[in-house]
């Protein structure tokens, strides 16, 4: 198994259990497709570099995971499409 990073980017203006929802949806992801969620840090509410569906601040979570090498494609495939999620990234953690 390897460690990877989800960094998600949500909508700012949407209620906090609507963004919570997000989050726990995602998680969900990870964790149908095999993956082990190991933690999630909540980096709060940041300007964003540029405008992103004319919102200029976002909410980031940065999603710690566990999985086999094939996982992160196909978590990466549903949360592409999930309402409130402005940007996402999944990233190979290194070992060291």
């Amino acid at each position: 198994m390897n460690k990877y990073e989800l960094a998600l980017v949500v909508n700012a203006k949407i209620e906090d259990d609507a963004r919570e929802a997000t989050v726990e949806k995602a998680k969900g992801y990870i964790e149908r497709f095999g993956g082990t969620v190991t933690e999630v840090e909540d980096a709060g509410k940041k300007k964003l570099a540029y405008e992103i569906q004319k919102m200029s601040e976002g909410f980031y979570y940065f999603i710690q995971f566990d999985a086999e090498p094939e996982v992160p494609a196909q978590v990466e495939k549903n949360v592409r499409i999930m309402d409130n999620v402005l940007r996402f990234l999944c990233v190979r953690k290194d070992e060291a």
